[in-house]
């Protein structure tokens, strides 16, 4: 049973023609649970989909040294299904216990005959940026992934495989690496630009009177460049120690590839930069404005309590409660007193309004 999903985008990359698209496809109709093989071999392209009680071992062919094999499984998340599902490719316990891992941050492992990459992929959901795990083991004649859910990340990948099936043949097991790992940094551009498009929002927000748990939003802003930065520095780390050529799995040949990988990453992390730059600087323009804020009420409180201060001073004399007070009796006193009360109040007022504190 072969799964087609759809493709948003066939934007080609300029140097190699492979299809860096950045958007996902479709995963409303994949099942949680699949298991998705694709060999390769002289002019036959050969896929299959697995799901549910259909997934066990005897589905996973050998490794052949003439054929490329690249095995995806998805939401395999016991232990001991996992362990079946791989125990014909000889890999270590330590890398199956970090696959089931949620929480694996991203890094690589040389374990002879193969690599073990440890890598992850960001999305906003409901308002919320959250990211999920993806594995990758890569050796000579065989890849394997490994994610928690369906993502529709790697669809592209297999429409380009079987479209150029000879291409990938002539150039090996390694640039069909090269090509995932391609994939999952270009997937960044999208939460990037998603990153980009709410510090934007809330820029236009920051003078307005609707500004309600703004300081909250541009600290959890502040914190999701934080975690995209984090991960895409280690993610250029590993792409970087393969160019250096610390891994024998990768050809050189291949390395004016992962060059580009590289710089895409650099690229975003540039990008990360500003926008955290911007966040920063949206947080001190807020908390300045709150702070001016305040202040104008406090000036208008003040100006309260200079025109009531006098106000309360004549009140306060008038209210003593002895018989020989001046001019106690006099008949027009309370007539004068209230005149002399709306002078005041009025002068005060013409005051601080030439001051501009009103």
């Amino acid at each position: 049973m072969t799964i087609e999903a759809h493709v948003s985008s066939d934007k080609l990359a300029q140097t190699h023609n492979l299809p860096s698209l950045v958007h996902r496809s479709n995963i409303s109709n994949l099942p949680v649970k699949a298991l998705h093989i694709i060999q390769l071999r002289a002019n036959q392209f050969i896929n299959h989909t697995y799901t549910e009680e259909d997934i066990n071992s005897n589905n996973i062919p050998l490794p052949d040294e003439n054929c490329l094999t690249w095995i995806h499984l998805i939401g395999i998340t016991e232990s001991e299904q996992l362990h079946q599902l791989l125990s014909k490719f000889n890999i270590h316990e330590l890398v199956l216990e970090d696959m089931l891992n949620r929480k694996q941050r991203p890094k690589i492992e040389d374990y002879g005959h193969y690599l073990f990459l440890a890598t992850r992929v960001y999305t906003y959901k409901k308002q919320k940026l959250q990211y999920n795990q993806v594995y990758l083991i890569f050796a000579k004649n065989f890849i394997i992934t490994f994610q928690f859910e369906p993502l529709g990340l790697f669809h592209v990948i297999r429409k380009f495989i079987k479209r150029n099936l000879s291409e990938i043949l002539q150039k090996g097991n390694d640039f069909l690496a090269y090509s995932l790992l391609d994939r999952i940094v270009d997937d960044y551009f999208v939460t990037v630009e998603e990153f980009n498009n709410r510090v934007e929002g809330l820029d236009k927000r920051l003078f307005s009177e609707n500004n309600k748990n703004l300081l909250i939003a541009i600290h959890q802003l502040k914190h999701d460049a934080m975690s995209l930065y984090r991960t895409l520095t280690s993610i250029r780390d590993i792409i970087g120690r393969i160019v250096h050529n610390e891994f024998e799995l990768f050809r050189k040949n291949i390395h004016v590839y992962l060059m580009d990988v590289y710089d895409h990453a650099q690229q975003l992390m540039e990008t990360l930069d500003s926008g955290r730059d911007t966040v920063m600087g949206m947080m001190d323009i807020h908390l300045s404005y709150q702070s001016n804020h305040l202040n104008e009420q406090m000036r208008m409180l003040t100006v309260f309590t200079i025109i009531v201060m006098p106000l309360n001073v004549l009140t306060g004399i008038y209210g003593m409660n002895f018989d020989n007070m001046p001019e106690l009796h006099w008949h027009y006193s309370y007539y004068v007193v209230l005149v002399l009360m709306v002078t005041i109040i009025i002068s005060l007022l013409l005051y601080f309004y030439r001051r501009h504190w009103l």
